[in-house]
């Protein structure tokens, strides 16, 4: 399946166009300040940037009720954001303060929030994805109408685990929506290097499992997507899959110098394709916000982020005795399962 352009005009108001360019703006702004404090010495470990996929989480998220469930890997603070989770504890938890999601644990890789129904952030790649087939497991012996968006990359769609849970989920008819996040790239390698299918989301017809490709540099168009996939999940009629074409601008990881790709493509895709700047152009051709009512977006947003930086600088470290904590979970009768 080709992706084209359509030569329909966007079914989309100028709220939602607004509330897109806002989300996705947070995101990069967000990401820019983790790259800083990452030069900094602020951020340690891995720190993998979302900059140039905004687009995918925003869409997909603007299509998500209450209770439904979303997992990804370890590139994930776009996904955080995006289902709601505060600047100010995302931060905290990637410079490993006692204010973060984790108490400052988990770090940029593994942080999770049970009240936004976010299980992670996961560093083993691809481990996340039978850990979404349970969640959608869970849901479906509940009867809840839920559906849980379980994200991964390129490169993970050749471990053999994804398989494993393309089978199983068909099987059992699971409500997930398997989300490939193609930027093109498995760490240093292109898919065409490491990928024997020119389109990840057929290997899902041997299962049954339907899916589509989706143009992830177009956050309409990843709506109207996701739209579709979670129409079929709640319908009963189990899991569909979403390959999203995308891009990342940045390194695999803040450590990567991403030498096997050129600065013209790069540049090329920033200039032409990016994300951001399709609902900004919208936006201002629609004469649905003026140049000073985007800037003031942006200032309020930058004013957001900054605000994250100091709330995380200020929080203190966590405190010897978190090294004991949230090892085990305590065990209850099952005369008091709910």
């Amino acid at each position: 399946m080709v992706t084209r352009k359509s030569t329909r005009k966007p079914n989309v108001s100028a709220e939602e166009l607004t509330t897109f360019y806002r989300e996705m703006l947070l995101i990069r702004r967000f990401e820019e300040k983790a790259g800083q404090l990452y030069g900094m010495g602020l951020i340690g470990g891995f720190c993998h940037l979302y900059i140039g996929q905004e687009a995918v989480v925003v869409g997909l998220e603007s299509v998500t009720e209450e209770g439904d469930k979303r997992i990804t890997s370890y590139r994930d603070h776009g996904h955080m954001l995006a289902c709601g989770m505060s600047p100010d504890g995302v931060m905290a938890e990637l410079t490993g303060r006692e204010g973060g999601y984790s108490k400052g644990k988990g770090g940029s890789m593994h942080m999770f929030s049970r009240e936004k129904h976010f299980y992670g952030g996961h560093g083993i790649v691809g481990a996340q994805v039978p850990i979404g087939a349970g969640l959608a497991f869970a849901d479906k012996y509940r009867e809840n109408g839920r559906v849980t968006f379980t994200y991964f990359g390129d490169g993970a769609s050749n471990q053999g685990q994804v398989y494993e849970t393309f089978n199983m989920a068909a099987l059992w008819q699971l409500p997930v929506v398997f989300v490939i996040e193609n930027n093109q790239y498995a760490m240093g390698t292109a898919q065409q290097r490491s990928t024997s299918t020119p389109d990840l989301y057929t290997r899902g017809a041997a299962f049954g499992i339907p899916g589509e490709i989706v143009d992830g540099m177009n956050v309409v168009s990843v709506r109207d997507a996701g739209a579709k996939a979670i129409a079929h999940c709640r319908a009963g009629k189990g899991p569909y899959i979403l390959e999203v074409k995308t891009y990342r601008y940045r390194g695999h990881s803040m450590s990567d110098p991403a030498k096997y790709r050129t600065r013209e493509e790069v540049q090329k895709m920033r200039e032409e394709r990016d994300p951001i700047e399709q609902v900004r152009s919208m936006l201002l051709t629609g004469k649905h916000a003026s140049e000073e009512d985007l800037k003031a977006i942006d200032k309020e947003i930058k004013s957001v982020i900054n605000a994250a930086a100091d709330f995380a600088k200020d929080s203190p470290e966590p405190s010897l005795d978190e090294l004991w904590t949230d090892i085990y979970a305590d065990a209850v009768p099952q005369n008091e399962v709910a």
